[in-house]
């Protein structure tokens, strides 16, 4: 009786320790298996977000333990890359805009990545505009020249990504404001973050712009000073969109004048379409 519960606890004891030697064995090779194949699939020059992290299968408990291991390295908050990745501008545009919504290459920015520029800057700052208040984390914003604003210069009623598309070479992920928008939200910044001279020579080069798109695009426009922007330097050009400029315009109306000091120290006095 005795030999018996002897040999049964050995055989309960030895299945014990062949359970725990086989999970502690299929734990290791999982973890190998998995952070090797993460490395040679990881993509590369941009932030890794969770989501990423996950689809690669690198749960929140791994990436803390590649962390400590310094497999990987941590960005900011839920933004890690890999040791030695040189993160590429575009790449961490891309990851922004899945955090912050409505965020897009804008104005003057816009418009130079599109062929429209007229002073080449020393280093440039990349204009980015967004549906919502934020601040851009420390992580990016130390690695590149960037300015984020929030400006509401169209009526909510316009369709969502109007005026928005990839570069014909870029990143399909990364929506840039086309010339008929980039001129528009320019022109918004006008004494407030660019000189009226400045701008006057970039829209001085927009001859070419589709005006069915622009015509839409000033339809939803819900900015007197854009508008009256618009008109004026348009009629003084003579550029060919001059015409649909003033028509909206004298839509908005506004009163006869309309007079402001931007933080340029530009005084801009916008009088009412005729």
């Amino acid at each position: 009786m005795l030999g018996s519960i002897r040999r049964r606890l050995g055989r309960m004891l030895a299945s014990a320790a062949w359970e725990k030697s086989y999970s502690s064995a299929m734990k290791r090779s999982v973890a190998r298996f998995s952070f090797k194949e993460a490395l040679a699939q990881l993509p590369r020059g941009g932030p890794l977000g969770l989501e990423v992290l996950a689809a690669h299968g690198i749960t929140a408990k791994h990436a803390s333990a590649l962390l400590r291991s310094g497999w990987l390295q941590r960005l900011g908050r839920g933004a890690y890359s890999l040791p030695g990745d040189e993160l590429n501008r575009d790449a961490c545009l891309a990851f922004l805009a899945q955090q912050l919504p409505g965020l897009h290459v804008a104005a003057k920015t816009a418009l130079a990545w599109r062929g429209v520029r007229h002073n080449l800057a020393f280093r440039e700052t990349v204009v980015l505009w967004g549906d919502r208040p934020g601040r851009l984390p420390a992580w990016f914003s130390e690695r590149f020249s960037v300015r984020y604003r929030v400006a509401h210069i169209f009526e909510p009623a316009m369709p969502v990504g109007l005026g928005l598309a990839p570069l014909p070479a870029g990143r399909p992920d990364l929506l840039v404001s086309t010339p008929e928008r980039a001129l528009l939200e320019l022109l918004s910044e006008t004494g407030s973050f660019e000189g009226l001279e400045e701008v006057r020579h970039l829209v001085e080069s927009t001859r070419n712009l589709r005006e069915p798109v622009l015509d839409e695009l000033l339809g939803h426009l819900n900015r007197i000073k854009v508008a009256r922007l618009a008109a004026r330097l348009s009629t003084e050009l003579e550029l060919p969109w001059a015409d649909l400029a003033l028509r909206h315009s004298r839509r908005l109306g506004g009163g006869q004048r309309w007079v402001a000091v931007g933080r340029t120290g530009e005084r801009l006095d916008l009088v009412a379409t005729p």
